[in-house]
């Protein structure tokens, strides 16, 4: 469905890029005192957060001077994937807050506590987490629902003016929730299997959204209107340090909006 590809088990990363600015990726510019909710889908690309996109986010906030706080829903995965394997794993289930915490290294809050008065900006990693357990994308496409807590988040930071950040397979949340937004997954076509997840480019444009056709690194797009920096992350099958670099892009271009 919507070349997806079978986002429950195929056993391949997703990266893209984005449009726009120069990310700065290894300056001394700093904005200190932006105070940033990161939320996470669990641990692991295939049923939670992916974890290298994650470790980027969190690298790229501290040497922007950014003040970190991680979130997740209290709830159940959809289910649980054997990495190796690429299967699902039978009779097993996880809940995305504990899993959410080895990344956190513990520190992580329920998401049903994140107020937007808190923060300054909002970012949320990628992985098949956002896809299943953050909404519905994965089984149900554009008629997917978003979790009650990540849809009171993305539309308080976006009534709010804050800046919202999203990577890989995250955008299709603004995508649901915010009309006319625009985004990018990365490419439109697969191009010999550089870009597995194309397909999502045209959900994406089902939701009402607008996709912006990027690369994967040193770049991120930005819809200025509302606030909203995007990266494709893993949609692309590239180097690590080209996903890094992307994803700093999308970190910097995020704080310079929070005006700290």
């Amino acid at each position: 469905m919507f070349a997806l590809r079978s986002l429950a088990f195929k056993s391949v990363p997703f990266p893209g890029k984005s449009q726009l600015v120069n990310s700065g990726l290894h300056t001394s510019a700093r904005w200190s005192g932006a105070k940033v909710a990161v939320v996470l889908s669990g641990c692991g690309v295939y049923d939670g957060t992916e974890i290298h996109e994650a470790s980027a986010i969190l690298v790229h906030l501290s040497r922007g001077g950014a003040e970190v706080q991680m979130y997740a829903p209290d709830v159940s995965q959809m289910h649980v994937i054997d990495h190796g394997k690429g299967v699902p794993v039978e009779n097993e289930s996880r809940n995305v807050l504990s899993e959410s915490a080895r990344i956190a290294r513990g520190n992580v809050t329920d998401l049903a506590k994140l107020s937007v008065g808190d923060h300054d900006a909002i970012i949320f990693p990628g992985g098949f987490g956002a896809a299943k357990n953050l909404s519905t994308f994965a089984v149900d496409g554009p008629d997917c629902k978003i979790n009650t807590d990540v849809e009171r988040v993305l539309k308080d930071f976006h009534k709010a003016g804050k800046p919202i950040g999203l990577c890989c397979i995250s955008p299709v949340l603004a995508a649901k929730l915010l009309p006319g937004v625009e985004v990018t997954v990365g490419h439109e076509e697969e191009k010999g299997g550089k870009w597995p997840y194309a397909g999502t480019a045209g959900a994406i444009k089902a939701l009402g959204a607008k996709h912006i056709v990027k690369e994967c690194h040193h770049e991120a797009h930005v819809d200025q209107k509302n606030k909203v920096v995007t990266s494709p992350a893993f949609m692309c099958e590239t180097q690590v340090h080209l996903i890094f670099d992307g994803i700093g892009a999308m970190v910097n271009n995020v704080l310079k909006l929070s005006g700290k």
